[in-house]
């Protein structure tokens, strides 16, 4: 198959979603938990999580358009300043999916998918007690992307949970063993396994490859 921006553009809304979200490979899926000012708690399911810099260490993320679906994790974290980033391990795949049911504002996705609230010291926003990898972040910029009217989000990491026993001396992690998934398009979820590591590319250790 090859196709033209033209080409895409002509697909079905439903088959261009399915074709664009999938093309660039496996994703980061990651649950982000979110509280307003009346404590209504948020949980909601992105693929779009990157990092942005290590020192100081951000990590952003994109929202769709607002103008015509309310965004709750985004109106949350606006209000809150607050929020959270946790990993979705293969033990509840299908209730972290369903947290992207357009739920009300008022009804938390904690409760409808069985999933639990944690805090932590005096962090306002909640974890997901049931993801390994939980990252608590406080927000830094909000950079509207013009071409589609998206929003990147940028967050400072505030607290950071791992377990121990999936980090090395060198601070890499073993997402294999944490048994971390990802996703691909909208709905299909991998797991992910470690087939090498290389070291760091010096122009003076290049292999000679035939």
């Amino acid at each position: 198959m090859q196709l033209t921006n033209e080409e895409i553009s002509k697909l079905d809304r439903k088959s261009r979603l399915n074709l664009i979200n999938s093309i660039t490979g496996i994703k980061p899926a990651n649950l982000i938990g979110t509280i307003n000012n009346n404590k209504d708690t948020n949980l909601a399911i992105f693929s779009s999580i990157v990092h942005l810099g290590s020192h100081p260490p951000l990590i952003g993320f994109t929202v769709r358009p607002t103008t015509q679906v309310r965004r709750h994790s985004y109106e949350n974290i606006l209000e809150n300043k607050l929020y959270t980033i946790n990993s979705i391990d293969n033990s509840f795949i299908e209730k972290a999916h369903y947290t992207s049911t357009k739920f009300e504002a008022h009804e938390s996705e904690f409760e409808k998918c069985k999933l639990t609230e944690e805090y932590i010291e005096d962090f306002a926003a909640p974890f997901v007690k049931e993801s390994s990898i939980k990252i608590g972040l406080s927000l830094q910029e909000v950079i509207p992307i013009k071409t589609n009217d998206t929003l990147l989000i940028v967050g400072l990491i505030e607290h950071l949970i791992v377990p121990d026993k999936i980090i090395n001396d060198k601070f890499y992690l073993d997402l294999e063993a944490n048994k971390t998934v990802g996703i691909s398009g909208l709905n299909t979820y991998y797991d992910l396994k470690k087939i090498k590591s290389f070291p760091y590319a010096r122009v003076n250790e290049v292999p000679n490859f035939k």
